[in-house]
């Protein structure tokens, strides 16, 4: 029988990382140079693990396989076969990492036989004058793209974003982007580990070596077009659910709230995820399987149930992720 699952992190050690994401996630020891904890991954060779229950040790892999459309929804395991379709992670930024870009679902078929890669970011804390990059906000052309690379003036035809704790963007593929040193942020993106990487500061990697550029592949993946605002604009407000981002990919909600609180998931056909930013809340779902869950945790809500019923010890803040396919 399903019912409500976490999976073991993986955690995982990169030169820019830091040490928010134990701490965060009230992981002991604390270990530094943690950049990313991926929450819920089927990427190849980073498949996650159940961590609690009577399925305590299967894979996510084991999960579809037995479990199907009952676990992802009729539609999306129609649409995505065996795949799971999101990744979740948390990213923790003590340096700041390299621009990007990630082509769209046609593009990255066609090159590497891959989903594309359309995320979000929710920016859960920020050192003072943190920022990240996200979009344009100069005319470039393609041509002018590869010569600003080669000139070290790219970034001065970035969007820069100074930001702060609940801070949201969506990051559709073709929009180049960076995290800033002292950027700590949920993401939630297409499962794909397709990365063109076009600009890193001229730095080297632990060998001394300069790292690998993908400035032509990159070139016909960005989307060069500015756009009016690159940061979602919400009022955060106690006690309610709010839409944050609904694209072909995910639907994101925020759920503030520190009243018990029931969510009907009947009409969904679909898994539900929910990431806890703050607080402490168990979860109880119709089958009367319950969990107790804190900041830092993730939980994966199968198909088949039809309502969850929170119950937090304090004020509580959660990311539900979902998806809706026509």
């Amino acid at each position: 029988m399903l019912y409500p699952i976490t999976f073991s992190p993986i955690l995982k050690s990169i030169l820019w990382g830091g040490n928010k994401i134990c701490s965060f996630k009230e992981i002991t020891p604390i270990q530094d140079g943690i950049g990313e904890s991926w929450e819920v991954s089927h990427v190849k060779n980073n498949v996650s693990i159940v961590a609690n229950g009577p399925l305590k040790g299967k894979s996510l892999d084991d999960l579809i396989e037995t479990y199907g459309a009952d676990l992802l929804g009729k539609k999306v395991y129609e649409h995505f076969s065996k795949s799971f379709p999101l990744l979740i992670k948390f990213i923790d930024a003590k340096e700041a990492l390299s621009i990007q870009v990630h082509p769209d679902d046609e593009l990255a078929k066609k090159r590497h036989d891959s989903f594309g890669k359309t995320e979000m970011w929710y920016v859960i804390d920020a050192t003072p004058g943190a920022f990240l990059y996200s979009g344009f906000a100069k005319n470039l052309t393609a041509e002018g793209y590869i010569k600003s690379v080669e000139d070290n003036s790219f970034t001065d035809m970035l969007a820069k974003h100074d930001v702060h704790s609940g801070d949201v963007f969506f990051l559709p593929a073709g929009r180049v982007h960076a995290i800033g040193a002292g950027c700590f942020i949920a993401e939630i993106q297409q499962t794909s580990d397709i990365t063109y990487r076009i600009y890193d500061f001229n730095r080297k990697d632990a060998q001394g070596n300069p790292r690998e550029l993908h400035t032509e592949l990159a070139k016909d993946a960005i989307d060069y077009t500015i756009y009016p605002d690159y940061k979602l604009q919400y009022t955060p407000e106690s006690n309610t659910i709010q839409p944050l981002i609904d694209c072909p990919y995910f639907t994101t909600e925020l759920i503030n709230t520190s009243e018990d609180k029931t969510i009907d998931l009947s009409d969904r056909d679909s898994f539900s995820i929910y990431i806890c930013m703050q607080g402490k809340l168990s979860i109880t779902d119709d089958s009367n399987n319950s969990i107790e869950i804190h900041q830092g945790q993730t939980v994966l809500i199968p198909a088949t149930t039809k309502h969850i019923t929170f119950k937090p010890t304090e004020e509580c803040k959660l990311l539900e992720t979902y998806i809706l396919l026509l």
